[in-house]
């Protein structure tokens, strides 16, 4: 874990807002501020996927680099608290994970449950807004939201066989032709909508894309595959075409309001 006295909960990859395209990353790191320690859990934890997204900052950082477009990444632990959770979801700052009991989670006073949103979770999520909103101005057309995320090989001993997945919820225009594009490499067993759903109230997507009507994705990619450095620039270059193909297509910066599979928004 890294720490500093003074925690940024969100950093910022500058790049040309006039291309129309926000990149993020929800679980980019595993830091702690330096008053949560480390929140009662050995240090090997944070290894873990639990704490973080394995490889994703890599990937995010140079499919940015090699886009030219900016992204907005949350710097702080998946465990401080979730910000790809709506602010009701009672998994937004939890007390067990995947077998792992988080002691500074539990118990959990409302008043630091709040402590949390405002420190770290809403200040990330205004950052992305403004960036969102600023990419929008710049460009003059709805911005195109690519969400990098990564998942564990094996969950509850279980292994999961696919190499990436794609999650969206009614809106396919991003989904469908990145799903296609992958799936045309036969060596890739790309997930629709697994190995989760996509369909999730109040995260991240739902609050910055579904709501908007703006055309978006959410990749995950399985960890082994980013862990190091030479994996994660080499799924970032496999992607930043795709992620450019699509953006080239005709309905892609436009708004259109899908709805979602959770209910009316």
């Amino acid at each position: 874990m890294t720490r500093s006295t003074v925690f940024a909960p969100f950093d910022i990859v500058e790049g040309d807002r006039k291309r129309g395209i926000v990149l993020l990353a929800d679980h980019a790191r595993r830091d702690l501020p330096e008053d949560y320690g480390s929140l009662g859990l050995p240090r090997a934890e944070f290894d873990r996927h639990i704490a973080y997204d394995i490889g994703v900052e890599a990937v995010t950082r140079e499919l940015a680099a090699q886009l030219g477009v900016p992204a907005v990444l949350a710097n702080f632990s998946r465990l401080l608290i979730d910000p790809n959770r709506g602010e009701d979801d009672p998994t937004l700052i939890r007390q067990l994970y995947d077998g792992t009991m988080i002691p500074g989670n539990y118990p959990l006073a409302p008043e630091e449950r709040e402590r949390r949103l405002d420190r770290f979770y809403r200040p990330y999520h205004d950052a992305l807004g403004a960036m969102i909103a600023s990419v929008a101005q710049a460009s003059g057309q709805a911005p195109f939201l690519f969400s990098v995320h990564s998942f564990t090989p094996v969950m509850q001993g279980r292994q999961r066989p696919w190499h990436v997945g794609i999650l969206w919820d009614r809106d396919d225009r991003v989904a469908r032709p990145l799903i296609d594009m992958l799936a045309a490499d036969r060596s890739l067993v790309v997930g629709d909508n697994e190995p989760y759903d996509g369909a999730l109230r109040g995260d991240t997507m739902f609050k910055h894309a579904i709501v908007n009507g703006y055309a978006h994705a959410l990749i995950e990619i399985r960890q082994d595959l980013i862990s190091d450095q030479k994996g994660a620039l080499a799924w970032a270059g496999r992607l930043a075409p795709i992620v450019d193909a699509i953006d080239r297509r005709a309905d892609i910066h436009e708004v259109k309001i899908y709805g979602s599979r959770t209910g009316p928004l």
